[in-house]
């Protein structure tokens, strides 16, 4: 049940007035009147380690299995040898305007299809499939199925003769197996088969001791073999009634209720050891479980879920839309008002990163680690030129910080193999990586020299330590961190080369990320999102030394190479240029738009510092439409957000959660029944994207300030968030009724200036005494780092970009500290 309404809205929605209520507590539950008949429409749970896809059959249970370590190959790099020349022959060609040429190159030296003795990266694996065969339940009625995203628990019940039957299902944050109640309205009538499959080709299933188990062996791909052991067993705990088995199945008859224990384990230990022991490790898990109570285990599975997912709450008011199925809320959301399907959409995000990125865990790849096949759409493994980002946008700004941990864990790995690219392509110091990865942490091309010559992985993946720290403030954790930051400018200082100009230092050779500015080339040097990207680097590494005292005669040599980069510049169509020449087309509708990194997720790009620049990034926005990938969309949901448009934002979120066509082909984009994120095929990256969109429209602190409510939608008018996460250590509530601003309290875990900016027609009340800021804030955390004039095309024509009337303050907080502003 809801709790008591607070207050009441208004809208005309095609001539017809809804009635909206802002409730206390939104319902946090994905519903359904039907099993799945597809995976798009089974429903995700996992803990990290453990993924299912949860199908809720009545007459077969489905539950499709994952294990984070079970991916195909073995331990090793894929770094070429000898081409180096061959980079320096493209650099060459580059600089000379043989494009296509140096192209050429590139294909010929990394080809298309990988070489024997290399690999382009190995795929994540499914581990494969447990069923429960129910006999008798084809007529079944009053059916419902759950997915209950406050508890981390997936329900089902239905009807059959006058008995309801109940299964409660979820992968414990606790003891780390999957756990499956089964019961019934009455005694006696649980009837069912326990069996399992696993599409891998070595695997042994059998039973033992009335435990089903599977036993299996990774694939093997291109010239690596699959050394991933991997050991499943299923535990029946039965209350009632008999347990039998045959040679591969359980079967358990006349049971009041039943308990199913699921536990996976790998040999895998770390990136280079795989000497670990899958059946200790399930034994471990299983004893641990099996000597708890359920409903203790239970309660302790949602507390430890809920201490980082009740952090943050978001209400939007709701409609007689959240009586609806998930399904049809989906499919109506373009045609209704239904803003609780939005905060639902953004919690479920939360739920998703929770569920796929624990500490002590591989980060959430592609799918999660919700990946049913042996060779899933791009091998479902870290793609690092936007998607592997993208999954970590929410994990600081939506206050589930430690989720970011298995990235961190993944960039030190990296930054140790990403030594040998570094030195064996690149002749150069440090390390760095290119767009792709997986679970042996290669770092060579991936995908060959169109797709794969990209040496910006690494450059990319360490802002996340960089923005890990501004919002903590953790100096332990950027100490930890340091080398890692220092390898990666290291790398960029050493392959940084002249432009033909002889005025710049640029990165040669590379692309903007799989787009073209001739048919069939790519390759270039000097990108738009380079540049930016290594801005980043070498600022980050100068702040990192100065805050940590290291490394100063080195932090002056980079001081240098970053006054060599070159300036962002605006093309002849008003537009920010993607390459270093004006070769930008207006009728490009590529989804990948690299060059706005600037914009979101950097701060180089504001609308108050730089109106030229943003002005130039929304035509590039406005050239390449809105439809696309779920991805793709999902950053323009963060890019519209920084561009101060919350309609156009709130546009792209309606795009998003469009029904996804269940073709797995084409670029269509939108959301599947179960509201995860097509590419199509599913892609979780999207998911992730527009959660960290939606906080974006609510907080924004990367400017030098805490900007509230900066991309407020006219279809959210009135609601309330608590517990966002901004730079500096602090936490913010908001409520806002007719699209203004009613409560604001800011809750301060460092203490330091707090410098806020809001609509210029609020007037605050508060015991805290709040001064008219001036210059830039003295809070370290909001330090802004200065970029260059841009460079402006004599063809372009600039419109001056609009800005809000907004007033900016300051006040003084104390470690610990919570303050609260009243609207007058």
């Amino acid at each position: 049940m809801f709790k008591i309404i607070q207050h009441k809205i208004f809208l005309f929605v095609c001539g017809t007035m809804i009635s909206i209520s802002i409730q206390a507590q939104q319902n946090l539950k994905l519903t359904y009147n039907k099993p799945a008949e597809n995976r798009n429409e089974a429903l995700p749970i996992g803990n990290g380690k453990l993924g299912a896809m949860v199908f809720g059959g009545a007459t077969q249970e489905h539950l499709q299995l994952n294990e984070e370590t079970i991916w195909a190959g073995e331990p090793g790099n894929n770094v070429p040898k000898n081409t180096f020349d061959s980079i320096q022959k493209i650099r060459k060609l580059l600089n000379e305007d043989q494009f296509q040429e140096a192209q050429n190159v590139s294909n010929r030296t990394y080809p298309r299809q990988a070489p024997k003795d290399l690999n382009y990266g190995m795929p994540y694996q499914t581990m494969g499939d447990l069923f429960l065969d129910f006999k008798g339940h084809e007529n079944f009625k009053n059916y419902n199925r759950t997915l209950d995203i406050e508890k981390a628990v997936s329900t089902v019940s239905y009807e059959v003769n006058g008995v309801t039957y109940k299964r409660e299902i979820f992968s414990s944050f606790v003891d780390n197996v999957i756990i499956i109640k089964l019961s019934s309205s009455k005694k006696g009538n649980l009837n069912f088969s326990i069996n399992a499959s696993t599409p891998h080709l070595q695997k042994s299933i059998f039973t033992q001791n009335n435990q089903l188990i599977i036993n299996g062996t990774s694939g093997s791909v291109d010239n690596k073999i699959g050394k991933i052991k991997f050991k499943t067993v299923a535990v029946p705990v039965v209350k009632g009634g008999k347990l039998t088995s045959t040679k591969d199945q359980l079967t358990i008859s006349g049971a009041d209720e039943v308990v199913i224990y699921v536990s996976i384990a790998t040999n895998f230990k770390k990136y280079d050891d795989i000497s670990g022991n899958p059946q200790t490790r399930v034994a471990e898990y299983l004893n641990k479980a099996l000597n708890k109570k359920y409903n203790d285990e239970l309660k302790a599975h949602i507390y430890n879920y809920q201490k980082y997912f009740k952090r943050v709450s978001l209400n939007l008011g709701t409609t007689e839309q959240t009586n609806k199925t998930t399904d049809v809320r989906i499919q109506e959301f373009g045609t209704s008002s239904d803003p609780d399907l939005v905060a639902l959409y953004f919690q479920f995000g939360r739920y998703l990163l929770i569920s796929s990125s624990q500490p002590g865990t591989q980060p959430a790849n592609l799918q999660g680690i919700w990946n049913y096949q042996l060779n899933p759409a791009w091998d479902s493994k870290y793609t690092v030129n936007i998607n592997t980002e993208m999954n970590y946008w929410p994990a600081e700004n939506t206050n589930l910080s430690e989720m970011h941990e298995p990235l961190f864990d993944m960039i030190q790995d990296l930054s140790v193999t990403g030594q040998e690219s570094a030195k064996e392509m690149y002749h150069a110091r440090g390390w760095n990586m290119h767009h792709n990865t997986d679970l042996w942490r290669i770092t060579g091309i991936v995908d060959g020299g169109f797709y794969g010559m990209w040496p910006m992985g690494g450059a990319w993946l360490t802002q996340h330590i960089w923005n890990h720290y501004l919002y903590s403030g953790d100096k332990e954790f950027l100490k930890k961190n340091y080398e890692v930051l220092k390898g990666c400018a290291l790398f960029y200082l050493d392959v940084l080369q002249p432009d033909p100009s002889g005025k710049y230092l640029v990165v040669s050779p590379s692309m903007s990320p799989e787009n073209t500015y001739l048919k069939g080339v790519g390759i270039t040097a000097g990108t738009t999102m380079d540049n930016q990207l290594v801005f980043d680097v070498f600022n980050n590494f100068i702040n990192a030394s100065k805050i940590l005292n290291e490394d100063q005669s080195l932090s002056d040599e980079v001081k240098i190479a970053l006054d060599k980069l070159p300036p962002m510049q605006i093309g002849q169509y008003s537009q920010l240029q993607e390459w270093l020449k004006d070769m930008d087309k207006t009728d490009d509708k590529h989804r990948h738009i690299s060059h706005l990194y600037g914009l979101f997720p950097s701060g180089q790009i504001s609308p108050f510092r730089n109106p030229d620049l943003t002005e130039a990034a929304k035509n590039s926005m406005t050239y390449r439409g809105d439809k696309s990938t779920g991805w793709s969309m999902g950053w323009k949901v963060n890019w519209w957000a920084r561009l101060l448009d919350g309609n156009r934002a709130f546009k792209l979120i309606s795009d998003q959660l469009t029904p996804a066509p269940m073709e797995t082909k084409g670029q269509s984009g939108g959301t599947y029944p179960n509201l995860l994120d097509a590419h199509p095929p599913f892609q979780i990256d999207g998911n992730f994207g527009c959660t960290s969109g939606i906080a974006e429209m609510l907080l924004q602190s990367y400017d030098g300030y805490l900007y509230i409510l900066p991309s407020l939608p006219d279809a959210l008018p009135s609601g309330s968030v608590k517990g966002l996460k901004a730079r500096g250590g602090f936490e913010i509530d908001i409520d806002w009724k007719d699209s203004k601003l009613t409560k604001l309290i800011v809750k301060s875990a460092l203490g330091g200036n707090a410098r806020i900016r809001i609509a210029k027609d609020i007037q605050l009340k508060s015991k805290t005494k709040l001064t008219p800021a001036e210059g830039e804030n003295s809070n370290p955390f909001y330090q802004v780092n200065s970029i260059k004039t841009p460079l402006i095309s004599e063809k372009a024509e600039l419109k001056e970009f609009v800005i809000p009337a907004t007033q900016i303050f300051d006040f003084n907080t104390k470690k610990g500290g919570t303050y609260t502003f009243e609207v007058k």
